[in-house]
């Protein structure tokens, strides 16, 4: 006996779906162009950066271990830029961090299904102001809490402090929400089962939850260090405008985004030192993400394995 399915999705049958090929079509085509986009980046950079290493007064080991950066007198030590740029992301980290995670796991496992509708969107504004509105906050309101704090005398007008605490509260969204949506992953049995073994909520969410969601809140820091490295308005307008080698957050100092801001506003000349300067600072940013990237995924990958 043979029954005849009256099924309107026949599925013994091919059909040409159209919508499903142009979906394909766009999908192929925009990672098409996102790879060509990346490899046109790099190449402008690289050709520009040799421009800037191939002038008789620049030295590759000198551009990366010294620590005076004057292209003007031809001293180009790129460590003062360097490390302004990682004490700003550092303080930055340490405010998104503990925060960030906290708000995560709050929302995650002690909100309701409603507050968690509202406060997630309240807290992701704080992606959409503008950086350079985080950078006149920094200047005009951070920096002058923290010289009333540590002195007028220690803290300067521009300082890298202020700077990397608004950052910090900047990058504060990004962790929370990428980390929370890890933490919403983590299958309800994994809860269910700590608590049957009489676990409370803290221990279930510190001890059982946030491991299991390592890899999503270990890619959402290291993105978010990247996001840190690579900001330009905050650090522009609320650290400073000229290199130094200081450790002193209270001191002012120039960062690499910072200096690139700086120089490519100013009037300069094609093929000088000045103008090439700034692509040989782009390329070794641009290392420094690619690098703390390749670090995210492998982590992430070694986590996921312990815990899928």
């Amino acid at each position: 006996m043979i029954i005849k399915s009256t099924s309107p999705f026949d599925l013994s049958r091919k059909k040409n779906r159209w919508s499903e090929k142009l979906i394909k079509l766009f999908l192929t085509f925009a990672g098409i162009v996102s790879i060509f986009t990346t490899i046109a980046i790099v190449y402008e950079l690289g050709k520009e950066s040799l421009l800037f290493f191939s002038l008789p007064e620049v030295n590759l080991v000198d551009f990366l271990t010294t620590t005076t950066w004057q292209p003007s007198i031809g001293k180009f030590g790129v460590l003062p830029l360097v490390t302004s740029t990682l004490i700003t992301s550092f303080f930055a980290m340490l405010v998104a961090i503990p925060l960030g995670l906290g708000a995560a796991i709050f929302l995650s496992e002690y909100a309701s299904e409603r507050t968690r509708k509202v406060i997630k969107p309240i807290l992701e504004i704080l992606a959409g102001i503008p950086t350079v509105v985080y950078g006149y906050f920094a200047l005009t309101f951070m920096t002058p809490i923290l010289r009333s704090i540590f002195g007028e005398n220690k803290v300067e007008i521009y300082n890298m402090l202020s700077a990397g605490l608004v950052m910090g509260i900047m990058i504060l969204p990004l962790i929370s929400s990428m980390s929370e949506d890890a933490l919403h992953a983590v299958p309800r049995s994994l809860r269910d089962a700590a608590f049957g073994l009489g676990a409370t909520r803290l221990e279930t969410s510190i001890q059982i939850v946030l491991p299991a969601a390592l890899s999503g809140i270990i890619a959402a820091v290291i993105l978010g260090i990247s996001r840190a490295v690579g900001e330009t308005m905050i650090v522009a307008i609320a650290a400073g405008s000229g290199p130094n080698f200081t450790f002193n957050p209270f001191k002012a100092a120039e960062t690499m985004t910072g200096y690139i801001a700086r120089i490519s506003g100013g009037d300069l000349a094609y093929d000088t030192a000045d103008y090439n300067s700034i692509f040989a600072i782009g390329l070794l940013l641009f290392l420094i993400t690619l690098l703390l990237n390749m670090i995210s995924r492998k982590i992430s990958r070694k986590y996921r394995e312990v815990y899928e």
